[in-house]
């Protein structure tokens, strides 16, 4: 026969409830390898805050919404380097809206002892990417949005300086072995010395200590007045399936994150939300990411304290 306890069940109702509250102060998070350190700032004084337990995943955007796609692994909270990835790879059926809610730009990163260190300049930096014996990364397109963005600099920058021919040369500079999964990946090689140059965002530039050449804006994907022109550009990466392919185009560098439909922690991914949405931006900006003033809420069925932040409310 059954025990019962001397409260008429209490103990086991409480024991429950705490089950439930060790469940909600969980939080898994999926995100960009350039959002990795700034979002990890976010998220450690959130935990502190919350008492909350953080499982953090990084990867390249597109490799990180595949975990969605073909793994079937929700988190609670998914950030990307590019917000397109969502209507492009996950929307409707593993997201109903967006928010954007940090920018960045391309650059290319260097050390001291990187060949050439002392004559680089936005002048003539393609020029010196294209000398014999220079070692250059940048990251797979297939998986990382840093690396199709790094494809999309090579065609504005033919246009630019008009210079038939130069994006296929780029493309060229940069051998096989030197393309990793994600930007980040490159920072350790070029810290080795293994790398001349990469390509990077800034904020990763930055964050890492490295020097860094800032692009003309008219090619670098960092400024919103120079849309109509990023726009020419355009890359086409692996799509939903082996056979399908998506385009990318031209545009300004935007990060965006979602709380997925089935997130195993709706309540605690909603907090974090409205703590990146407000209090949030100053800890990203103190780590190099550049917080925009205002989030951009994109679809619908947003909690509605989201919703009300993104509406400057």
């Amino acid at each position: 026969m059954a025990a019962c306890s001397p409260d008429g069940g209490r103990s086991g109702q409480q024991a429950t409830q705490r089950e439930k509250e060790t469940e909600r102060s969980v939080l898994v998070v999926y995100n960009a390898g350039s959002l990795a350190r700034p979002l990890r700032a976010a998220l450690d004084t959130f935990a502190t805050r919350e008492k909350a337990v953080i499982e953090q995943e990084s990867a390249g955007s597109l490799e990180t919404a595949r975990k969605l796609t073909e793994l079937g692994k929700i988190p609670d909270i998914i950030a990307l380097a590019d917000y397109e990835v969502f209507p492009q790879l996950l929307m409707p059926d593993f997201a109903n809206w967006y928010v954007l809610f940090a920018q960045n730009r391309m650059v290319i990163a260097y050390t001291d002892r990187s060949r050439h260190a002392t004559e680089i300049t936005p002048a003539n930096w393609w020029e010196v990417l294209l000398r014999r014996k220079v070692e250059i990364g940048r990251s797979n397109p297939a998986l990382d949005p840093a690396g199709y963005r790094t494809l999309l600099v090579f065609q504005l920058a033919e246009r630019y300086y008009k210079s038939d021919g130069l994006a296929e040369r780029l493309v060229r500079s940069v051998p096989a072995r030197n393309i990793r999964p994600k930007e980040v990946d490159l920072v350790a090689l070029l810290q080795a010395g293994e790398l001349d140059y990469a390509w990077e965002y800034e904020s990763v530039a930055r964050a890492a200590g490295l020097r860094f050449v800032q692009l003309p804006h008219e090619i670098d994907l960092g400024s919103p007045g120079d849309s109509a022109f990023y726009a020419q550009a355009s890359v086409r990466v692996p799509g939903k399936t082996p056979s399908d392919t998506i385009t990318f185009r031209g545009e300004p560098v935007v990060y965006a994150f979602s709380i997925p439909i089935g997130a195993p922690h709706p309540d605690v991914a909603q907090r974090f939300a409205t703590y990146l949405m407000s209090e949030g931006k100053a800890v990203l900006r103190l780590n190099h990411l550049p917080a925009l003033e205002q989030p951009l809420l994109v679809g619908k069925g947003a909690p509605a304290r989201i919703a009300a932040l993104a509406a400057g409310r």
